[in-house]
Formats: structure tokens, sequence, C-alpha cells
């Protein structure tokens, strides 16, 4: 991504400072609403006393750490930071920007609750689509940055799960 392509794709937002709000809020809200439904399914496992209950913490939260590490280690400027742009969605993070972490969050809950609910984790999978929009026309990440986040959380979500059956 270059300043001039990030210019042309955030220039309707920009003509239209409500729809920069909209942006934000949909941020805030899209990641919320997976991480209550994460909470709701951890508390389902829970109450219904399923087996799957430590292998639906320990999947993503392992996962989570890794991924951490490895971007603490990396620590890859963000599009701000490394083009000249007025990102849309305001933030003071300095690097860390890749892989989008939010982006695997979002792919490995929905793997995670899709092991269980297929139609669930394919809701999931939409939503994080659209995280992965809002979060490049933000200009808090490059695409490569959300593409990143979106594999890995696929793969670490598959791979977790099968060494979970294949100990099992």
């Amino acid at each position: 991504m270059t300043t001039q392509q990030y210019q042309k794709w955030t220039a309707p937002l920009r003509r239209h400072p409500k729809s920069i709000s909209i942006l934000t809020a949909a941020n805030r809200a899209t990641t919320a609403f997976v991480y209550a439904a994460y909470g709701v399914y951890l508390i389902f496992l829970l109450l219904q006393n399923r087996p799957l209950l430590p292998a639906a913490i320990l999947v993503p939260g392992i996962s989570f750490v890794l991924l951490s590490l490895y971007r603490d280690r990396t620590n890859a400027p963000r599009p701000y930071e490394a083009l000249d742009i007025q990102p849309l969605i305001v933030k003071q993070t300095k690097g860390h920007s890749f892989p989008s972490r939010h982006v695997f969050s979002v792919f490995v809950i929905a793997v995670t609750i899709g092991i269980q609910n297929l139609c669930a984790g394919i809701v999931l999978g939409a939503v994080g689509v659209a995280i992965c929009i809002i979060r490049v026309l933000g200009g808090v990440h490059f695409p490569k940055d959300v593409l990143a986040g979106m594999a890995l959380g696929l793969l670490s979500g598959a791979v977790g799960f099968a060494l979970v059956a294949f100990l099992s």
C-alpha cells in the first residue's frame, strides 16, 4: 500500500465526516461482538460440561501469546508511521503492525467456535473479513498485516485443534 493508494481508498470516506465516525464505531463494535461471542461460547461449554472447553481456551490462548511474541520481535511499523498519511482510526501505538492481532484473534476464534457450530464460525469469519477492511481503511494496518493475521488465525486454529484431536 502506498500513500496514494490509501488516499484513493479513503477519499470517499473523507468527503463525508460522518462515515469516519461510522468506521470507528464499526471497528469497536465488530471487535466487541467477536470477543462477546467467544465469552458466550466458553460459558456455554462450561455450563454444558463439554470436554472441548480446555482446548477452546488453550488453542486461542497459546496462539495469541506466540503471535504476540513474534510481533514484539519484528515490531513492524504501522501505515501512519511508514507513510505520509492521516489515519481514519486514531491510534497512538507505534510498531507491532505485522501481523494484525485483531484479525488473527477473530479468525482463531472463528475456527474455535466453528469446530462446534460451523454456521457461527462462518458468521465470525465474515465479521473477520469486515474487520480486515476496517483496519486497512482505518490506516492502522497494511493489507499484508490483515492477510497474514487471517491466514495465521485460520492455520493456528486448524493445527491446534488437529493436535488436540490427535492427542486425545
